[in-house]
């Protein structure tokens, strides 16, 4: 047998192939294989000419060209091609061999594929891969997860090949079972939120008529302060970007948004959890509503709403935005953190938050130096509830808070969606407020259902009132929900 290949990896789609060749530079041999066995002669022909890449015809070939332990990774779509893919792999491995699924799995997947080849001896890692295309050429963020016998196996490939941020590679072990793909589906779910942030900040400078000249200029600015992030960077680029015809493409773009559902899973888990992640729910609906584009036009015609009428100073008013756009990304952070230790403690996973935050400083889509405040926090205290409590995130937001309640008021006087900036305005109140009115809740709970109440002081005991005088006193059974 030929023991000369350090990692296989399966798909040749794009991404697939920027992993590949990203291995090669880094000193490792890589045998490739794809279902289509053209495109696996395709790809040696040109981009992996000259590279130590080795090409596999079939599952046993793939399989006999590499050392043991045998280490292949799979960049294929998730679902149903993973676990075909596994099951074509399994009867040709052996004790102690590796099998990595880099694709966007659910989180439960990961957890069962773990749980079941280790049965076999067969050692599962469902890592997340983010950064795009050009990340997985020159360096993504990678989350591993699932069986933690395979780390010492995978640990200098994947440390080697990820992005570096402050010379640290943005790449560790997370977690066992699913905790690996979970913390890229709560990634997945706070770049959903950056997005739509940014969405509706743009939004409101079309509508208090900044130029698209001047918004590429604000972003830039941002840029280089607190806002320094991958996303603004690239939504300057977009406002600069003009089509063939000398006028900006972006006016001309169709507003619909896709998703492909991890931030819909996000919302999903958090719901699971009963963890308000609200900024992030909201972003996934607001691409639903994106999506009723032809409901939209019929309303847009009969539904009455506001006059607008801006005659504030816009030069102030594009300070509060930034303001409002930074108040509200923390707060998108505090939640997705807040669903991470949730999921943590019923998983009983030992997620280490600073070093997450770390593999997110580089390489993924929501790198920014953002994130550095974040490790800080974590490292200072690993037990910390919320990052709305650390010293500096209190600060940000102290000052941050008139220049957001202003945007927020304002958008809704211009009748101009803000959905993420408002929930997250929302979700902070609710936060920082000792008394909700959740006991008016309860009380109607008990009255139409005997689910019985708590009173102040005596915590832990449910008792029920018979409000008309008409009911009876036997409860319903006491829940949560």
């Amino acid at each position: 047998m030929s023991e000369n290949g350090d990692i296989g990896l399966i798909g040749l789609a794009v991404m697939g192939q920027n992993l590949i060749l990203n291995m090669a530079d880094h000193g490792f041999t890589v045998v490739a294989f794809n279902r289509s066995v053209e495109k696996v002669h395709n790809f040696l022909a040109n981009e992996a000419k000259g590279k130590s890449i080795i090409g596999a015809e079939s599952i046993p070939d793939l399989v006999s060209k590499l050392k043991s332990p045998r280490r292949i990774m799979l960049l294929v779509k998730a679902g149903d091609a993973v676990d075909s893919f596994i099951n074509q792999l399994v009867p040709h491995l052996e004790e102690g061999d590796i099998i990595i699924d880099g694709g966007n799995s659910e989180y439960q997947d990961s957890e069962r594929r773990t749980k079941n080849l280790a049965k076999m001896g067969i050692r599962f890692v469902g890592a997340g891969v983010s950064g795009g295309e050009e990340g997985a050429r020159y360096g993504p963020s990678l989350m591993p997860g699932g069986n933690k016998a395979a780390w010492p196996y995978i640990k200098d490939i994947f440390q080697s090949i990820s992005a570096k941020a402050d010379g640290q590679p943005c790449c560790d072990w997370v977690g066992n079972d699913g905790a690996g793909h979970f913390v890229k589906m709560v990634h997945n779910g706070i770049e959903y939120g950056d997005m739509q942030l940014i969405g509706e900040v743009y939004h409101l400078m079309l509508a208090i008529g900044i130029s698209q000249e001047e918004m590429a200029k604000t972003f830039g600015e941002w840029n280089k302060g607190e806002l320094d992030s991958f996303l603004i960077e690239i939504t300057r680029d977009i406002l600069m970007f003009k089509d063939t015809d000398g006028k900006y493409l972006l006016p001309k773009i169709r507003d619909t948004a896709g998703q492909k559902g991890t931030g819909k899973w996000t919302a999903i888990a958090a719901l699971n959890y009963g963890i308000p992640v609200t900024l992030i729910g909201e972003a996934v609906f607001s691409r639903c509503l994106s999506a009723l584009k032809s409901e939209r036009q019929i309303s847009s015609k009969i539904l009455p709403g506001p006059t607008p009428n801006f005659s504030d100073d816009k030069t102030k008013f594009l300070d509060d935005l930034k303001q409002a756009l930074y108040a509200a990304k923390i707060v998108s952070y505090a939640q997705g953190f807040m669903l991470l230790r949730e999921a943590a403690n019923v998983h009983n996973w030992d997620l280490d938050y600073g070093a997450i935050a770390l593999m997110w400083r580089g390489g993924c889509i929501i790198r920014s130096v953002f994130l550095g405040e974040i490790k800080k926090a974590f490292d200072k205290d690993s037990s910390l509830k919320s990052l709305l409590l650390d010293p500096f995130f209190v600060e940000a937001i102290s000052k941050a808070q008139t220049g957001w309640r202003n945007v927020v008021s304002t958008a809704v006087k211009l009748g101009i969606p803000t959905p993420a900036l408002g929930t997250a305005l929302a979700f902070y109140d609710g936060y920082r407020s000792e008394h909700l009115p959740a006991n008016l809740l309860q009380a109607q709970r008990d009255y139409f259902g005997a689910h019985t109440y708590e009173l102040l002081g005596q915590e832990g005991k449910f008792v029920h009132t018979n409000w008309t005088g008409k009911g009876g006193n036997v409860s319903a059974s006491t829940y949560d929900a």
